[in-house]
């Protein structure tokens, strides 16, 4: 297996913390069964994608209930204890951003929650040092599953995305990892294990397997 040694980019939600468990459970109690206007949504449609473009592509598909606003005050409200008090880390990670940095190798997230959010999980779980933040909410291009939010990621680290290795959860944000044209890992966990992550180049289920990709 090639893996590139430049960069390893996270995205957050799924990856470094456990909040999609949490974010699958707001989605059906209120997203779907409340600001949905007809249909049965799949989380893998939205899972991984801002949630500006969730609210977008939901009521081109689906119709909606709510407005915009609306919608994006239900996010920020939930956002504020979800990543505040009720996340967990995910085992190993300090170490193995330790053991990255210990290597030489340069660590972002990248991520479709806003800068403000991602700061909130930093802070908390004391994960700074990081080479790259990239919000795809904050930036001025479209979220995942567009590649934008990778190459933009690899550029300001002054690398190509090829150079560079991806961890990701979600369909949506495999999809921008692989078409930014970076090596992608697949970070299998229970909020995922129905979901198709063939398209990735390598699937784990635990940190350890993800560091011997990274570090074996």
């Amino acid at each position: 297996m090639n893996v590139p040694t430049g960069a390893v980019l996270f995205d957050m939600d799924g990856v470094l913390i456990d909040s999609e468990t949490y974010w699958d459970r707001f989605e059906d109690e209120w997203v779907f069964a409340e600001a949905v206007a007809d249909g049965a949504p799949e989380h893998d449609e939205i899972t991984g994608t801002p949630y500006d473009e969730i609210y977008d592509y939901l009521d081109a598909e689906y119709g909606t209930t709510v407005t915009k606003a609306a919608f994006a005050r239900a996010y920020e409200e939930r956002a504020e204890s979800l990543y505040g008090d009720e996340v967990t880390l995910t085992d190993g990670i300090r170490e193995l951003f330790d053991e990255l940095r210990a290597a030489g190798r340069s660590l972002g997230i990248v991520s479709s929650a806003p800068k403000a959010w991602i700061d909130i999980v930093r802070e908390r779980f004391g994960l700074d040092p990081l080479d790259v933040v990239a919000s795809a909410k904050d930036l001025d291009v479209p979220g995942k599953p567009d590649p934008d939010v990778y190459e933009h990621a690899a550029a300001e680290l002054g690398l190509d995305p090829a150079e560079c290795v991806v961890i990701e959860d979600s369909v949506n944000g495999i999809e921008a990892a692989v078409r930014a044209g970076a090596f992608t890992i697949a970070y299998r966990s229970t909020h995922n294990a129905g979901s198709d992550l063939s398209r990735a180049d390598a699937v784990v289920g635990s940190p350890a397997e993800l560091r011997e990709i990274l570090l074996g």
